[in-house]
């Protein structure tokens, strides 16, 4: 008899960990290491929504809630949808979790059977098709091509649907690219799924941090029948820069919500009860609160656009949202540095990493190993400096 199951099995060891972990070791052991690889706001959880966690803890606010959340907050999430999106939704139709992940995992438990296709556009959020293998259905990877800002259009995603195709996975704005798909494409890819009758899990976590004049639109909002084929996934994390207090959270049609609901109340209880107070406070916040952290976002962006396109031999597709930049690295592979070819992103990172001590994610961990994934959540000061590292590699490169 086997010691794991089989689905266990299916999953593929993650790259960015991997990197993750090696930057830290080279930290710790005293190496000054530029870290492009992290995904998470470099900022404070602003001090008033600290300051309601504490106030909980001082009510006694500690024990169980509803396994869906404190009717507080699906009532404020409810009217988060109504105000930002367009989007009504009962309170019942909103189920808390432990992190916008944890809901991902929670809609696709919910829809995806052995055997079930789900496409996924590339490149991809890694955990995405992870999931899928790990339930037994089957992704379907469509590139969003380089020369269209990394989306996919309405003639692809339409090529890509069969009759096993259950599920769409739909990330604007993106992570790892930072492309935000316009209204106007948004509605040209509704088009396609309510024809046949596909669901859409549409992941907008990201949906506060854009910096152009294209702003993100929810593919739910599209027409009624969209919307009963959609469950919308959000969370605190990062508009509100509350990773660790893991905070998720999805909108569903009433039968899909109730079924997740049951499924959460077996797996997790409820999520923390803290947090869930602090995210009531969080979803009230001024705009003023955001919006700093955003031109904040919006600057380091610029200056890494700036300095990459000094840079040879690479470029980048600029990003309109998210904190992400997507560097393409293919025209060096073959190049060498000493003895050492550089063949991949695997390569690439790995050499500057070791090299020069500059942290970034393969793209082969998003699909795409033409590229390597820059995250401008740090200082400006060590974004400079890392990036004159990049150069630096780049012109020792033979």
């Amino acid at each position: 008899m086997e010691r794991l199951a089989k689905r266990i099995c299916k999953i593929s060891p993650s790259l960015t960990l991997a990197i993750s972990a090696k930057a830290k070791a080279m930290k710790a052991a005293g190496e000054d290491v530029v870290n492009f690889g992290v995904g998470e706001p470099d900022f404070p959880t602003p001090a008033h929504i600290s300051a309601a966690a504490k106030e909980a803890i001082d009510k006694g606010i500690t024990k169980y809630t509803p396994s869906s959340g404190m009717p507080e907050l699906r009532r404020a999430i409810a009217e988060k949808f109504r105000r930002d999106n367009g989007l009504e939704y009962e309170p019942s139709q909103i189920i808390v979790s432990c992190g916008a992940k944890h809901s991902i995992f929670n809609a696709c438990f919910a829809l995806v059977e052995e055997g079930d296709e789900v496409i996924i556009p590339a490149p991809y959020w890694l955990t995405y098709p992870e999931i899928v293998k790990v339930l037994g259905g089957v992704p379907v990877i469509v590139e969003g091509k380089k020369e269209h800002g990394f989306k996919i259009t309405p003639e692809q995603l339409k090529a890509a649907i069969t009759p096993k195709t259950k599920l769409f996975i739909f990330n604007s704005p993106s992570n790892p690219t930072g492309a935000v798909y316009s209204e106007a494409e948004v509605r040209a890819l509704a088009a396609v799924l309510e024809e046949a009758g596909v669901f859409v899990l549409a992941d907008e976590i990201y949906e506060k941090l854009v910096y152009t004049k294209t702003k993100p639109f929810s593919i739910a909002a599209c027409s009624g029948k969209m919307k009963d084929h959609t469950i919308v996934v959000n969370g605190v994390s990062k508009t509100y820069a509350m990773t660790g207090w893991r905070i998720g959270y999805l909108a569903a049609p009433k039968d899909i919500a109730k079924a997740i609901d049951s499924f959460q109340s077996h797996a997790t209880s409820n999520p923390n009860s803290i947090a869930q107070y602090a995210a009531i406070t969080a979803l009230g916040s001024p705009a003023g609160s955001v919006e700093e952290m955003v031109k904040i976002f919006a600057a380091r962006r610029e200056a890494m656009i700036e300095q990459i396109s000094q840079m040879k031999g690479v470029y980048c597709v600029v990003p309109e949202g998210a904190f992400y930049v997507m560097l393409v690295v293919e025209g060096l592979y073959g190049k060498k540095r000493g003895e050492r070819v550089i063949k991949d992103s695997i390569d690439f990172a790995d050499a500057l990493l070791e090299e020069k001590k500059v942290a970034t994610v393969p793209g082969k961990a998003f699909g795409a190993d033409d590229c390597v994934r820059l995250s401008y959540s740090l200082s400006m000061e060590d974004l400079k400096k890392g990036l004159g590292r990049i150069e630096e590699f780049l012109e020792e490169l033979s």
